[in-house]
C-alpha cells in the first residue's frame, strides 16, 4: 500500500482505492445475493465524480469479461465431464480385466500390463483437462468456442426451416 507516511492526510494509488472500495461495499452488504440497480451504480459513480461515458464503457468491458468467463466456466465443465467419463470406463475395464484375471489365473499378472498401459493414457488425459493455461489450453477453448457457435447457427436455420415449414 503506498501511504504517505509524513502528513496527516493520506494517499493511495488508483489499485489501493479499488481494493480498498471493494472491501468496504463487501462489508456493507449483508447479503450477498442483493442486487444494485443501474440507477444505484450511475448515483455511486456520480459521487465518485466518474463521467456517465465512463461508466458505460466500464460497464461494456465488465460484460464482455463476465461473458468469457461464462464461456471458459462452460468449456471446463465439458473438458471435466468428458474426463469423467473416460476415467469411469477405465475404472469400469480394468475393474473387469483384474476380476476376470484374479478368476482364471488366481492371480493379477496379464491385467497389471493393461491398467498401466490404459493408465498412464488416462494420467495424460487428466493433465490435459486440469491444465487450463497455456497455449495448448487456448487452442483448445477456440476450437470448442467455434464448434459451438457453428452447432448455434445450424440449430438457428433448421429451427427457421422448420418454423416456416410448418407455417
Amino acid at each position: 500500500m503506498a501511504t504517505s507516511e509524513n502528513s496527516n492526510n493520506r494517499y493511495y494509488t488508483q489499485e489501493d482505492v479499488q481494493q480498498i472500495l471493494q472491501l468496504a461495499i463487501a462489508r456493507q452488504v449483508d447479503d450477498k445475493d442483493k442486487e444494485f440497480s443501474y440507477e444505484q451504480i450511475k448515483e455511486i459513480a456520480t459521487e465518485l465524480e466518474i463521467p456517465l461515458e465512463t461508466l458505460k464503457l466500464a460497464e461494456t468491458d465488465w460484460q464482455s469479461h463476465h461473458g468469457e468467463l461464462q464461456k471458459r466456466r462452460a468449456f471446463d465443465a465439458h473438458r471435466r465431464g468428458k474426463f469423467n467419463k473416460r476415467a469411469g470406463r477405465y475404472v469400469i475395464a480394468n475393474g473387469f480385466f483384474l476380476l476376470l484375471n484374479l478368476l482364471t489365473t488366481g492371480g493379477i499378472s496379464w491385467s497389471l500390463y493393461i491398467l498401466l498401459f490404459w493408465g498412464s493414457g488416462v494420467a495424460l488425459d487428466a493433465w490435459n483437462t486440469f491444465q487450463i493455461k497455456g497455449e495448448d489450453y487456448e487452442r483448445a477453448f477456440q476450437s470448442w468456442h467455434r464448434t459451438n457457435q457453428l452447432k448455434q447457427s445450424v440449430g438457428n436455420i433448421v429451427n427457421r426451416f422448420l418454423k416456416a415449414a410448418s407455417s
